[in-house]
């Protein structure tokens, strides 16, 4: 889940997840919660398919996934030696939930869904323990960052505005919220319903 207030954003090392040893991102998602029964795997799996792969599946796919060539599909936090955050930021072609998201194919102003150059920023994962310190805000900074080394032109998000509700649900603020974004340098685009907006930061190499 994405934290979303601080005054004091720590200071952080942000790498790559891929050049971490797994055990640390495994540190993060932890073993109880919605992160450990998703292991960042529900824009990369048709709905049909879900239920058949489990918990360790899922954990498995996300370890096979960071081994492959290539950047990878997200950033930890560290503070000090501790991971305490991670952010999914990949190509959005990478991620087929999204064409068949109402929100995100009503909202984008990017329809082509297999350009290589925007890329998306789909989850934050931050334990309980280290929520309300600004590794969020940190963790979309650093995404913009390592989406325009990778290529990148665009990088869209799907963010929840919780003022807009009483009380968003956890599901929705694992996608992150539209003042940490916006506080990245992240623009509104489309507000799919009350409470769901679509945001990008352009990036060098796009009118």
């Amino acid at each position: 889940m994405a934290d979303d207030v601080t005054d004091d954003t720590p200071a952080l090392r942000i790498v790559p997840a891929a050049d971490a040893p797994f055990t640390d991102v495994e540190q993060v998602f932890g073993t109880k919660g919605d992160a450990a029964h998703c292991w960042c795997q529900w824009f990369m799996i048709e709905a049909r398919d879900w239920r058949a792969v489990g918990d360790e599946g899922l954990r498995q796919r996300l370890e096979g996934q960071l081994a492959e060539p290539g950047p990878g599909r997200g950033l930890l936090a560290y503070d000090g030696d501790e991971p305490v955050g991670w952010c999914a930021v990949e190509p959005r072609r990478d991620l087929p939930r999204l064409r068949r998201s109402r929100a995100v194919v009503s909202g984008t102003t990017h329809p082509d869904f297999d350009d290589e150059t925007v890329w998306a920023v789909s989850c934050f994962v931050i334990p309980r323990a280290h929520r309300g310190r600004g590794i969020g805000r940190a963790l979309a900074r650093a995404a913009i960052g390592f989406a325009r080394e990778h290529g990148a032109t665009t990088l869209e998000a799907y963010a929840v505005d919780p003022s807009a509700r009483s009380k968003p649900s956890a599901e929705e603020l694992f996608h992150g919220t539209v003042s940490m974004f916006a506080d990245a340098g992240f623009a509104e685009v489309a507000r799919t319903t009350t409470s769901r907006v679509v945001m990008e930061h352009r990036l060098a190499g796009r009118a």
